[in-house]
């Protein structure tokens, strides 16, 4: 029972000025809601990278052609053709655990169907880079083995390139030029978005490997190979297995740099989804500054408040309330403050998305202009619980971290003096 007398006192005085609680809420409401707001914008672009990564396919592994130098320029990876076709027999038959080697070409090259004109990428492959990316096709059928060995002129497409070449008719049997070289359209791919850099992945046009090598590039070199591990435990040691193999078949002493690098896919999706990690680390300091802010304004007006009370609390102590009292009193205040505050800016912050797709429908179906509303309606958000239990705790603890010193000033107002304050 003694507990329940401070808490009546406290929420009575916050009732009391009810617009001066309001503002000093808002500080905190702002800064929860924001933290919440960027920790979900950044796990969900971690969430999409980590989805995009999942789509190259199951324990893939790339190596890359080496970089050369020219003017004491390095070119990067694929900068120079240090991986062959025999390289990649070599990985499909010497190295256990591999199911499947896909030799890639890459290129953009002007696409012409009849009147119309396109420059998507063109693709080089292996009738296995299907099934390593898990890529299946909607319509037609994809090249084969015979076709690659043959170096036949024939092409699967993506659903952006046919629907620029073609519109709305079907690709299949249709005859494209790349380069002046006619290719016979056998496969439509289903779609599958953009890529983990912001590209569009149905924006292509794949073609056996050998075809792209000797009909439209004119290479005899590789710039990676995409290779398929049986087993995600095995990732680590296919690698290994493939950097010794390359290494010895390209008479690459101990002591020297390799002319190639392998990624496996673990690699790939640290790499891409580090940028989104510190953003998100980025964003939710900012944001969080706010909170600060928030607990400013509750020690500031709590300090008023004690000078606006100091008679009520000579009163009360002169009756018999003890320092102890007093002290909870205004740090039941300032917890309450921050509580009520942090629940408010949870209920925005999981709201946000909401909010802003709701607006930016508004504005689309009223002709509005809302250009930043429509790409930030878009942005991929998830709010986990973890997240929303922290902001609340830390919204809490502000208020008790920045709602003890005003509370102590009061516990420790002489009784005399403070009824003779004026």
């Amino acid at each position: 029972m003694r507990i329940l007398a401070p808490i009546k006192i406290a929420l009575r005085a916050l009732r009391r000025n009810k617009l001066r609680t309001l503002l000093t809420m808002l500080g905190i409401i702002i800064g929860v809601a924001a933290v919440i707001a960027m920790v979900g914008i950044g796990n969900g672009a971690k969430a999409q990278i980590e989805a995009q990564i999942a789509s190259l396919g199951q324990n893939v592994i790339l190596i890359f052609s080496g970089s050369q130098t020219r003017s004491g320029v390095h070119t990067g990876w694929g900068g120079a053709g240090t991986l062959t076709i025999e390289d990649a027999d070599a990985m499909r038959r010497e190295i256990q655990g591999v199911v499947a080697v896909s030799p890639e070409i890459r290129s953009a090259a002007q696409v012409i169907a009849g009147s119309q004109n396109w420059m998507p990428q063109i693709l080089g492959e292996g009738p296995e880079y299907f099934d390593i990316r898990q890529w299946p096709l909607k319509d037609g059928a994809g090249f084969s083995e015979q076709d690659v060995r043959g170096a036949t002129k024939v092409a699967v497409i993506g659903k952006t390139t046919a629907e620029q070449l073609f519109g709305s008719e079907s690709p299949i049997g249709q005859i494209v030029r790349i380069k002046n070289v006619p290719f016979t359209i056998l496969g439509l791919l289903s779609s599958k978005g953009l890529s983990v850099m912001g590209s569009d992945q149905d924006d292509v046009l794949i073609v056996p490997y050998t075809s792209a090598m000797k009909r439209i590039l004119g290479v005899t070199t590789l710039r990676s190979i995409m290779v398929q591990a049986s087993d995600p435990k095995l990732l680590p040691v296919v690698q290994q297995q493939l950097t010794e193999l390359l290494r010895q078949r390209h008479r690459i002493t101990p002591g020297k740099d390799d002319d190639f690098t392998v990624r496996g896919q673990q690699d790939i999706a640290d790499m891409a989804t580090a940028q989104s990690k510190t953003m998100t680390v980025l964003l939710a300091a900012i944001a969080g500054v706010s909170l600060i802010v928030g607990g400013i304004g509750i020690m500031n007006i709590m300090l008023v408040s004690v000078t606006e009370r100091t008679r009520e609390i000579g009163i009360r102590m002169a009756v018999g309330a003890r320092g102890w009292d007093i002290l909870l009193q205004f740090l039941i205040e300032a917890v309450t403050l921050s509580a009520i505050g942090g629940l408010i800016g949870i209920t925005l912050g999981v709201s946000a998305p909401r909010i802003v797709q709701f607006v930016a429908t508004a504005c689309a179906a009223l002709k509005i202009p809302s250009d930043f509303l429509s790409a930030v309606a878009g942005w991929p958000t998830l709010t986990s619980v973890p997240t929303i239990v922290i902001a609340f705790l830390f919204s809490a603890m502000t208020g008790i971290f920045f709602g003890f010193y005003p509370a102590r000033k009061a516990s420790r107002l002489d009784p005399i003096e403070a009824l003779r304050y004026e």
